[in-house]
This record gives C-alpha cells, structure tokens and sequence, in this order.
C-alpha cells in the first residue's frame, strides 16, 4: 500500500464546516467569521490536566478535575422567581385583566399559587454546590466511557464573538442520545460560556430526575401548556412558560434547545416540543422585549451512540434516578480494562442574528401544494407534467404553545427549525464506524480482505473530504480500522487466512439494520450524487435492462430536461426529514445543483451535438418567452426571467472504469428508504385496513421483516422506514386518516383501491432502484 496513514484534510486547510446561509442572513456571514479562525486546530474538552487549573504541584496533578470544578463560573440569582412573577403578562393574570386569570372566578391567591406551581415544574433555582459536584463527576465518568470529546477552537472562537455583541445565545442542536443534554452544557461550560439551560423532554425523565435536573439547570415544558386554546389551565401555564423564557433571554443566559426528537422515538425527525420553545424565543424577539437573538446550530458525533437503544420497535421508558445511576455503573463495569471507548466530536456552526433571519427569510417564501396534487397524477399516469411549485409537507404536530402565534409566524418557526437542522447535519463530520459500515453494507455484504478494505476506507475517505465534510478521526490506517473494527465487533466477523491476513464478514440479521442505521450518517455528503444516480436509473429503466452491461447503457443520450424532471419526481417522493432542503432553495436550484454533482464527480459527460454551440460556452444565449426551468430562485427581474437555458444539452454515463462501481454505490445508499416504499406498495392489498395508524406500522414493520428474511434485505427492516413510507402514502392519497368512536382510523383511498393503481404506485417506486 502506498498510503499507510489517513491525512484528514486537504492541502494546507481542513474543510471548515458550518457557514451561515448566505442567501437568509449575509450580515452575519460575513461578520462572524474570519478565515484564519481555521488554522486553530482542535481541543479535548475533557482532557483537564495541571495546566487547567491555577495551583501546581503532585497533589493538584491528583485532584486536578475537583479544582477545575470548583474554579467553574457559576452565576446565582435568588430573585428569579421574583422577576417572573413581576412579568406583564403574569400581572395581567394576577389581576384579572386576562382570560384564564382571578377575574374569573378563581381568588387572586389560588392563582398566585397555581404561578408558583406551574414555575416550580418549568424551573428552579441553581444549586451551585449540586452544580460543581456533578460537573466533577461528569468529568471522571466522561474520561472512562470516551477517548477524546473534540471541539475545534474555530467554532469556539466565533461563538465567543457572538457573545461579545451582547444578544443572549440560543443553541439549537441535534439529539443522538440522551446523554447529549449533559454532555452539551459541560462543554459550554468548560469553554466559558457559564451555565446553559436545556430544555429537556419529561417523557424521557421519572418525576425524581426532574427534580434534580431542574436544579443542575434543566427547563420542563408543563403539560397544561399543550392543552386547547380556549381553556384557562393552558392560558396560565402558556403565559408562564413564556414569562420564564422572557426573564431567561433578558439576563443573558444561554439557552440549549434540541431539535430532533429524543432517540428510540419513532415518529418525526423534527421535534414538536423543540418548535415550541424556539417559538416562544421568536415571539419575545419580534415583539421587541429583547432587540436580538443570536442562533448557533450544534451537532454532535459519536463513533457509536452510547445509550442506542437496542429495539426501535419501542419507545425508552422514562429514565429515574435508580435506574440512571445503574445504567452509568454497568457502563463503568463494560469500560473497565477495556479499549473499546468512543471518540465524540462537537459541531458549533456559524451563530447567526435571528431578526436578520426573520427580515430576510420571508422574501423567500412561494406557493407550495401537498404531494397528492404533485404526484398522484403522474404516478397513475394521467398526467407527465410536474408542477412549478413546491412540496408542502409537514409531519411535526403543532403543540398549544406554538399554535398561539399567527399562522406566518408558525410557519417563520417551521422553517427556521429546518434551516437550522439542515446547517448542524451539513456541519457534522463523519466517524469511522460510518464509513466502515457503509463499505461493508453496500459493497462488501459477502465480506472482504481486510487489506482491500483498507484501501477502500481511503478511497471513501478522500472522496467525503473532497465534497467539502470533515471526518472526525486521524492516525494511522491500520490503527483506525483496528479501532472501527473493535466497535462493531458485535455486527461483524473476523476469519484468519493462511496468508496471515484477515475476513471481515457482516453478521446476517439485525447487524446488517445497524450498520444501515450507520451508513446513514454518511448520506448528507453523498445526498446530491445518490438522488442523481437513482434519477438516472429511474430515466434508463425503461429503455436498457437493469442487468444490462454498462457500456449498453452509456450509449444512451440523457436530455437535461427528462434528467430535471426525474430528479424533481424523486425529490418529491423522498420525505423531507431525510432531505433536510433548506427552505430558501427551490427545487428547481437543488436539480441543477444535483446535475453539477453529477458532472464534477464524472459520472455524466455533455456530449454535444454537431453545429451546437460547446457545452463549455458560457457567453449569453437567446432570450425566449418563457423560462421552463428556473437556474435560480433569486432571479426576479423581467431580463432574467426570460433567459432562455440550453434544454437541448445532452448527456451520457462516463465509460470511465471507476464508474460502474461509483455509481451502484450511489444508487444503494437511497435503496433501504426506497425499498421500504416499494414493499409497503405490496404491502396495500395485504394489510388489513382500517386500522389505527400504530397497528397498520405494526403490521407493515412485521412484512418488511418477513421480507428482509426471505430475500436477505435486512437494512429494511427499520419501525422509522415503515412510519416513514406511511406518513408518504398519507400525503400521497394513498391512505387517507378519518375519524372514529375508537379514534383515528386508516382507510385506502378509493383511487388506490384498484389493484392496478396499486401496482402503477409500486412500479413508479422501483424504477428508482437499482438491484
């Protein structure tokens, strides 16, 4: 082997990940970033030595993580509870001079007591003793279950910038694990940036863990907040959650926010409760109680999720205090005198002003219609026209709190959750074991040579770091794939050859369901590629065979049109939470941008036609009456809209060697999501209908493991595949939701009633599968 060793960057820079939308918030694109912040390297936050603390000498070496503790900054405030209470709209309440307060009927002290009540669930006071005790023992346990927590100093640097313009700061962060609402405000806090509050979920906490969470800085959504519009219990727990989160903002503290939903629920990505505490950061700032907002995206990556849970049939139970504590001492007993610990890398993107993104982001919105009107047609074949509009679809159920504000401003909140989510996975790097098991699932299912999957795991590597993601690992090869190895030791199998090299053999069953949750990881940095190729293979099916050689299919000649509206019908198909679009990108743009990928990567070349002016001819073609397809969606003048773009141009499928490889590659990170759909299509004439939408997921995850048995297919047999691929036939008009005594029922909709429909729906599917 030529290359021994792994150099995770290219040239003289690493890719630095996580810039700001430069269309939604330009100001702070250009001002919270400098280019020499890239030079400055990474940290281990947990790594705490004699240095970190003032004192020295051989006794502070010993009890170096106790006096960084106790030199932790922790700020106090006995008045907070007072301060809520002064609140306007508290007052109001006090008063009588609003609905649900002691005007009606209710004594002003029964609803003085019911504030403190429902602000003693929201919050309490910090206990710095409790704080500096935890983060000691944080700290010794963070040191035993993980080899290094990396942060690089860059991101720190322009969040510190960020801090020094005054406006509090909101992180609003993916969620892995559980464990991230500890992990995430030790790091904040080890980096100066003093104590964060993070709104947690109750439904993973026992009352008793709440109650010490509350203390340790935590925040907790009351239920009555979610109860109807009109009823006095929610109007007052409402205008305390807000009144908190207006004193929390005014004093300046950091407040952490999880945007996804907690692991081992199966539901949507995107979480309610999360849109509903963003919510309310939006409403104090448009109504002027605070001037701004600061936004930092966060990501965090782990080589394996601690806490994942081991049946994604069913959600975790609620986490207490016994069970926490027995839950940290068997990881402490797996650790002990074992090497199998987990690298952890932590993402701070580039914060950005939220009143900048409010002002500017609105420009950008345009009509959108749901996915039965743009799709339907077309898949029954009635119609091979795709509407000029967007897709409109939203899975994340509306909670009370958010539904008190006007409808744009819930669509404002909407959108801004999945811009943000979109820039922390854009700014995530990829970990080893992502790599590995995509190799291994997706190539070498059969299993290979450890020295040819050496190689491999180079090639894979240079190809993520070229489209601009960062890897979250270095070191030597070997040394890395011994590590990878080690961790999937439980999904994988290593034989000994006689030639003293070794097989790596995927284990059969749920091993091949985890390393596709894996594989997963890597798909935002080949996202753009997979939905090309799978675009592609759905234009040639029907005219070469799937199994035809691939010289066969590159005589083909693709037309940037037909590519443009195979690449919008996949695009429509595919849900969103898996996407992640950013709200200001039309579809239109993200079909020219997957074009160019398709290009750069070399997998299409133009071929031109003779007396055709050169495909790499950029001067300024012919003015036409009307612009079929739009290169971008910031062109509003009348010029640019009757630019006429080359439809014409042509491509074929590169003949290059490395090609076929390539491109079966992209075309099998999108198969378990696409296969998923085209087994619950069989699945429609099977299922037994109506039922509840949880039964009907039963059913239809029962099926894709029946399936995954027969045909060996296992990365399918996924409970979020199944929700997934119903959640898309509901909005396709496939399956259609009415009410019932029992509650909601699923139906099939009579357009899909008719076993011909059914069999159009999954042939529609299949086309973008490559077998």
């Amino acid at each position: 082997m030529k290359m021994e060793a792994i150099t995770p960057f290219l040239g003289k820079y690493r890719p630095f990940m996580g810039r700001c939308c430069q269309t939604c918030t330009p100001k702070s694109w250009e001002s919270l970033f400098h280019r020499s912040i890239m030079d400055l390297g990474f940290c281990n936050v947990i790594l705490v030595k004699e240095e970190n603390t003032r004192f020295r000498g051989w006794l502070v070496r010993r009890l170096c993580y106790f006096l960084w503790s106790l030199e932790q900054h922790i700020p106090t405030s006995s008045d907070v509870s007072q301060k809520i209470m002064e609140n306007t709209g508290v007052q109001k309440l006090l008063s009588g001079r609003a609905p649900g307060g002691a005007g009606e009927g209710q004594a002003p002290d029964l609803v003085m007591k019911e504030v403190q009540r429902i602000l003693g669930h929201i919050q309490a006071t910090l206990c710095p003793f409790l704080l500096r005790l935890f983060s000691w023992a944080l700290l010794w346990f963070l040191n035993r279950l993980f080899l290094n927590v990396q942060l690089h100093k860059g991101q720190m640097k322009m969040v510190h910038k960020a801090v020094q313009e005054g406006s509090p700061l909101v992180f609003l962060s993916t969620h892995k694990s559980l464990l991230d609402g500890f992990l995430l405000p030790f790091v904040l806090l080890s980096q100066g940036l003093g104590v964060v509050r993070v709104a947690l979920d109750p439904r993973t906490c026992s009352p008793a863990l709440r109650t010490l969470l509350r203390k340790l800085g935590g925040l907790f959504l009351p239920p009555e907040a979610n109860l109807s519009l009109d009823s006095s219990d929610g109007i007052l727990a409402r205008a305390v959650v807000r009144a908190a989160v207006e004193q929390l903002l005014v004093s300046g503290q950091p407040l952490l926010i999880f945007l996804e939903e907690p692991p081992g629920y199966p539901g949507p990505r995107l979480s309610a409760l999360g849109q509903a505490w963003l919510g309310l950061v939006v409403q104090v700032v448009q109504e002027g109680i605070i001037p701004d907002a600061t936004l930092v995206p966060v990501a965090i990556a782990y080589d394996l999720v601690p806490d994942a849970p081991c049946d994604m049939n069913h959600g975790l139970a609620p986490l207490g205090l016994w069970t926490g504590a027995l839950a940290v001492f068997r990881k402490l007993c797996n650790c002990w005198g074992c090497n199998r610990r987990v690298c952890v890398r932590v993402h701070l993107a580039q914060p950005f002003s939220l009143q900048e993104y409010t002002i500017n982001a609105r420009s950008c919105w345009g009509n959108r219609q749901t996915l039965e009107h743009l799709l339907q047609p077309i898949v029954l074949g009635e119609c091979n026209v795709v509407p000029d509009t967007e897709k409109e679809q939203e899975w994340t159920p509306s909670t009370g709190l958010l539904l008190t504000l006007k409808e744009e401003d819930q669509l404002l909140v909407r959108r801004l959750s999945r811009h943000v989510l979109s820039a922390s996975v854009a700014s995530s790097a990829v970990m080893s074991t992502a790599i590995m098991a995509t190799l291994l699932l997706l190539k070498h299912q059969k299993g290979v040579v450890l020295s040819q999957l050496l190689g491999e795991f180079s090639w894979l590597t240079e190809e993520t770091l070229l489209r601009g993601f960062d890897v979250g690992f270095s070191g030597q090869l070997r040394c890395l794939a011994q590590h990878t190895l080690s961790l999937l030791r439980a999904h994988v199998v290593l034989l000994r050859v006689h030639q003293g090299d070794l097989v790596v053999v995927p284990r059969p069953g749920p091993g091949l369901t985890h390393l596709a949750r894996l594989s997963m990881e890597l798909l935002p940095t080949f996202l753009s590629e997979a939905v090309g190729a799978c675009a592609v293979r759905g234009l040639l099916a029907g005219r070469v065979p799937p199994e035809g050689p691939w010289e066969l299919q590159g005589i083909e000649l693709l037309s940037q049109n037909e590519l443009y509206r195979q690449i919008l019908l996949l695009l429509h198909l595919l849900p969103q939470d898996l996407l992640l679009p950013q709200p200001c990108q039309s579809s239109y743009c993200y079909c020219q941008e997957v074009l160019d990928r398709l290009i750069q990567c070399g997998l299409l070349v133009a071929e031109e036609t003779p007396g055709s002016r050169p495909a790499c001819d950029t001067g300024r073609q012919h003015l036409s009456a009307k612009l079929l397809w739009k290169p971008s969606g910031d062109f509003t003048d009348s010029e640019s809209d009757d630019f006429e773009e080359p439809g014409g141009r042509c491509f074929r499928l590169s003949q290059q060697s490395r090609c076929p490889d390539f491109f079966l590659f992209l075309c099998r990170l999108l198969s378990p999501i696409l296969k998923a759909f085209a087994q619950a299509a069989t699945f429609l004439h099977l299922g037994q209908l109506p039922a509840s939408e949880a039964s009907y997921s039963e059913q239809l995850f029962q099926f894709l493991q029946d399936c995954a048995q027969e045909e060996g297919i296992f990365e399918c047999a996924d409970p979020n595949l199944a929700i997934s691929a119903i959640w898309t036939f509901k909005d396709l008009g496939v399956l259609q939701q009415m009410p019932s005594p029992t509650g909601p029922q699923l139906y099939l909709s009579p357009t899909f009633a008719s076993r011909d429909n059914q069999d159009k729906l999954e042939q529609f599917i299949r086309q973008f599968i490559c077998s």
